[in-house]
């Protein structure tokens, strides 16, 4: 078990309906003992700005990331918005932002678009998440659900209306759903693991692209069921209660090593950073930040929820990182899209 010492000492964040993060300050401390010794560079002091956008879930770390690292290079402007996965790949494949935050890998459309615009990419693990399957900590009688319950509560077709279509033990009360938008990367990740790739969601819930909204929502009714990063849950285990996942070797809760180890199936999942390789391979800035970024994400991760890369998995994630920036590795963009290195503690069922 390779993540039997983190060190929980959670940050307090608030996430405003706005979609912007913000974060309590926290003492830099980084392990003597990590895999990867981050050094700033040598260089003049570094100056610019470059901006990162995209899922709500990664939203956070990459938001701490960008505090950490205003320590390191004060005079770097780095702006992150959280408008879901498929908005911000959206705008990163047109050339208008340097990072896309992602809780899924890119598609297949997104990827020709970007070689349409002339957009090479690197892709990097940055952490894990498990998907969060959420009621009430009113709720008193949801304590699990199995991947095909989850299916049926969700499929356009599945007819359900109230928990005692789930369960006839269950209150004859209407489930009041709620969800990320379908710009969301964990909205696509989360349909694709429970319904498959076919299957079709039901439209009467309530969306947002801003898993603050969905926490509030969820929090406050007893009948209510949403789904979220396991950062959120982390954060709201006052208000809420996390749903056991049973996949068919029994329920199993989201934790930091049940996401880590796989066993939380099948919501366990890989977050990513994708970054323009022509802007990183020319602007010394972006580079010092991804260099930040892959160095201490394993530090940073566990104070705002997340769970860490393995130490090998975070050695070869730097080491590339440092070949993406000298030109000695090619583009993920130019290998098939393949993740390089494979981190998923479970397979994908994204593209």
């Amino acid at each position: 078990m390779y993540l039997n010492d983190l060190r929980i000492s959670r940050r307090t964040f608030s996430l405003a309906v706005a979609g912007t993060v913000a974060i309590a300050p926290m003492t830099r401390v980084f392990a003597q003992d990590d895999a990867v010794v981050y050094e700033p560079a040598e260089e003049a002091e570094l100056s610019g700005e470059f901006e990162a956008d995209g899922s709500s879930t990664l939203g956070p770390l990459s938001e701490a990331a960008i505090e950490e690292f205003a320590a390191v290079a004060p005079d770097v402007r780095v702006t992150n918005g959280i408008s879901g996965s498929g908005s911000g790949f959206e705008r990163f494949v047109n050339g208008e932002i340097a990072i896309a935050n992602a809780s899924r890998q890119i598609s297949d459309e997104e990827a020709a678009l970007a070689r349409e615009n002339g957009i090479p990419w690197y892709r990097f693990p940055v952490a894990y998440d498990g998907i969060t399957v959420a009621v009430s900590a009113e709720n008193d009688f949801v304590t699990n659900l199995t991947v095909e319950e989850l299916a049926q509560i969700w499929a356009a077709d599945g007819g359900i209306a109230t928990w005692a279509d789930v369960r006839p033990e269950w209150p004859a009360e209407p489930i009041e759903l709620y969800g990320p938008g379908t710009a969301s990367g964990t909205f696509d990740y989360f349909s694709e693991a429970i319904l498959g790739e076919d299957g079709e969601v039901r439209t009467d819930y309530i969306p947002s692209e801003d898993d603050n909204v969905l926490v509030q929502g969820v929090a406050g009714s007893p009948y209510a069921l949403g789904y979220f990063g396991f950062s959120y849950y982390e954060n709201n285990q006052d208000t809420l209660k996390a749903v056991a996942i049973d996949a068919g070797s029994g329920p199993v809760a989201p934790s930091i090593e049940t996401i880590a180890d796989g066993s939380y199936a099948p919501l366990a999942r890989t977050l990513f950073i994708y970054v323009n390789a022509n802007e990183l391979q020319s602007r010394p800035e972006l580079q010092e930040f991804v260099k930040f970024y892959a160095a201490t994400a394993d530090e940073i991760a566990p104070s705002v929820g997340y769970i860490p890369l393995p130490d090998d998995v975070e050695q070869a994630v730097y080491e590339d990182v440092l070949a993406a920036i000298d030109g000695s590795l090619p583009p993920n963009s130019e290998t098939g899209g393949e993740a390089s290195p494979a981190a998923s503690p479970v397979a994908s069922p994204a593209a």
